[in-house]
This record gives structure tokens, sequence and C-alpha cells, in this order.
């Protein structure tokens, strides 16, 4: 793990970027703000817009309202529409 103060992550960026993608653990650490760890977002994770948010979540609403969804009821019934997937 490398701890690093804001500074010396301004100076240099991409260094720490690069370490950041190829798997080293980057801390920044700022005396005003905390520490905050980099790493890279992968397509696992869902970035977006308040927008596109909002949008997602109507579409949802949309297909529920129309029927295009599976209701599951207990465990047993979650767990073989998961196996399912």
């Amino acid at each position: 793990m490398v701890i690093i103060s804001s500074r010396e992550f301004r100076a240099n960026q991409g260094k720490y970027l690069g370490m950041a993608v190829n798997g080293k653990s980057v801390v920044l650490h700022s005396r005003s703000h905390g520490s905050f760890k980099l790493v890279p977002i992968s397509g696992d994770d869902a970035v977006m817009t308040e927008e596109e948010f909002t949008q997602r979540i109507n579409e949802g609403l949309r297909q529920i309202q129309e029927g295009k969804s599976t209701t599951v009821k207990g465990k047993q019934e979650l767990k073989a529409f998961l196996d399912s997937l």
C-alpha cells in the first residue's frame, strides 16, 4: 500500500493512477478532507448521471406496469431464479 499526500498526487497523478490500474493500493491522504482509496472502475460499477439513473428507474417502473417482471416469493424461489440467470 502506498499512502500519498494530496500535493504528491497532484504532482504525479499519472504515476499513481497507473499504480491503481495495475492493482496497487493507493491511499490519498488530505489533512482537511480525510483519506481516499484510488481504485479503477470496473464494468460492474454503475457510473451514471442523476438523469440516467432516473431514466433507468422510470424504465423499470414501466416494465413492471406492463407485466414484464418476475415476482419472487421466499428464499427458495429467489435462489432458483438467480440460479437460472
